[in-house]
């Protein structure tokens, strides 16, 4: 049995960059940047003006001055003239400003009759003028990686880039194992359980980047079990929910001892999740997750999580923590390291009262998990822990 640090460093060997892909910018939301990228244009592409208002010289805008309004420019129809002494032109935020024009004189300044605007006594001192380039100019720099979202993507759009280039997602090849399992659709014997796991995971790869593949559920056989690792050709990672261990009918281990699977480890110091394993399965990395729903879904966040970023180019290392103070004593914890499933409010984490690994509604509660390091000692509330947010 070995540490979680050492378990994911194993499965981080596993991985590696995926390749690049070209998509187009309104498909890109989500994505991860692979390789940096320059701006094509100026932003703003002119001097705009930031306010409604009047295009003037600024050194004639003085209490009481009288100005002759000669055009308008609005934001896509600029005036196609010379702001000249004297002379103003009517304009709207995001317009450009023309030529001659050096301030905006916003329209609670001034008060306007026919075609004349006069400045009023008390005036703003600022120009309202947004200069070309003042957002970012030809040539700026998106640095890879970089995790699209609407900011960014807003950013990539207003630089004039219609394509981006992005990680592949990560192809996940998801295989349920057991004979007590059935489909959500189906009802179950007596003696047979509902197949969660799996969906759960499936989220889970999703949000963070990921293509899931359901494969269906392998039967408690080495054939039922082959022939569904088969549909798993063409993945990136084939990660199996269940018989991890060789005390689920040494299923895993007879593909090890046949030469199809090689394998680093079968067990892991930490519950909930000890049975757990990685290695190659004809080439391709598999991860080998713990059959219980609860255990399945914290080894999904401690390791699989930080497998899809190494693969979408965000580094290999462990998911980051938070230290927040615990709020309630806690005693000596054991050999293991101990995920327990809590929550974080109003500054403290509170760590749930029952942490059986069987139960998904106390999961579902949870947004956090704080972590127990093996054989730490007993601790008082408000002492600081480290959490990793869910």
């Amino acid at each position: 049995m070995i540490s979680v640090a050492d378990a994911l460093a194993q499965i981080l060997d596993l991985f590696s960059p995926l390749n690049t892909e070209i998509v187009r910018i309104e498909d890109a939301g989500g994505r991860i940047l692979s390789q940096s990228v320059t701006a094509n244009r100026d932003q703003p592409p002119f001097a705009a003006s930031a306010m409604d208002g009047y295009a003037v010289k600024s050194i004639e805008c003085e209490p009481d001055s009288i100005f002759q309004v000669v055009g308008e420019a609005a934001a896509g129809a600029g005036f196609d003239g010379e702001v000249t002494a004297g002379k103003a032109v009517r304009i709207f935020t995001g317009a450009p400003v023309p030529r001659g024009a050096d301030r905006i004189l916003i329209q609670e300044d001034c008060t306007r009759s026919g075609n004349l605007i006069t400045v009023s006594k008390d005036i703003d001192d600022a120009h309202y003028i947004r200069p070309q380039g003042g957002d970012f100019k030809i040539g700026t720099l998106v640095e890879a990686p970089l995790k699209l979202g609407a900011s960014e993507i807003s950013l990539l759009a207003a630089m004039g880039l219609a394509t981006i280039p992005v990680y592949r997602k990560p192809v996940v090849a998801l295989i349920a194992t057991g004979d007590e399992l059935v489909h959500p659709s189906e009802t179950p014997s007596p003696d047979q359980i509902i197949s969660s796991n799996n969906y759960g995971l499936k989220a889970m790869i999703e949000q963070h980047g990921g293509q899931a593949r359901l494969l269906p559920i392998a039967r408690d056989t080495q054939t039922s079990l082959t022939q569904v690792l088969k549909m798993a050709d063409g993945a990136d990672v084939i990660v199996t929910l269940g018989g991890a261990s060789v005390g689920d009918h040494d299923l895993m281990g007879k593909l090890a001892r046949d030469g199809a699977l090689d394998a680093g480890f079968y067990k892991v110091a930490m519950r909930p999740g000890k049975p757990l394993m990685a290695g190659r399965y004809n080439g391709t990395p598999l991860i080998g997750l713990p059959g219980n729903p609860v255990s399945a879904l914290v080894c999904g966040s401690v390791f699989l999580i930080p497998a899809l970023r190494a693969m979408l180019g965000l580094g290999k290392s462990q998911l980051p923590t938070q230290s927040v103070p615990v709020s309630t004593d806690m005693s000596a914890n054991g050999p293991r390291c101990h995920y327990m499933r809590a929550r974080v409010e109003n500054g403290v984490v509170t760590p749930f009262g029952r942490q059986d690994s069987s139960l998904l509604s106390v999961m579902t509660q949870a947004n956090a998990l704080l972590i127990r390091e093996p054989n730490a000692p007993a601790i008082a509330a408000g002492t600081p822990v480290e959490t990793v947010p869910l």
